[in-house]
């Protein structure tokens, strides 16, 4: 855009310096008139052309993106088909183990299962105060015979 408006400019100082030094002003006025349109109409085919390479450009952003949605598609369709495919293979091997386990005149398998050891009781904590000698439990009296 810049480069146009150097030309325009560059063609009206022209046609100005003809015009004040020259001794056939009318001619000079002519070709002034002449560099200037043809740097106009260049300036036009220019901005036509940029035009163009827009619209080729959001053309072309716009076929990308819709390429790259259909692949995100396909690739959706396929996750969807092997976690459709595992869970059903799951699910058969799932009852499979149901039906060995439930055979009859077998003893049924169980799976072994280990629970952690049980936590130590807490003991409660002595009040905001309290030694620790009020808060222990009394001694247990021996049994009178």
């Amino acid at each position: 855009m810049n480069t146009r408006f150097v030309i325009i400019l560059a063609a009206l100082a022209a046609a100005t310096t003809l015009t004040a030094c020259g001794q056939d002003s009318s001619k000079a006025a002519a070709d002034a008139k002449k560099v200037a349109a043809e740097a106009a109409d260049k300036a036009k085919e220019a901005a036509v052309k940029a035009a163009e390479a827009t619209k080729d450009a959001a053309k072309e952003a716009t076929d990308a993106t819709k390429e790259a949605a259909a692949k995100a598609a396909d690739a959706t369709k396929e996750a969807a088909a092997r976690a459709a495919d595992a869970t059903k293979e799951a699910a058969a091997k799932a009852a499979d183990a149901t039906k060995d386990a439930m055979k009859p005149g077998e003893p049924a398998k169980t799976a072994e299962v280990t629970s952690p050891a049980p936590a130590p009781a807490a003991t409660p904590a002595p009040a905001p105060g309290a030694s620790i000698a009020t808060t222990a439990p009394a001694p247990a009296e021996a049994p009178k015979k």
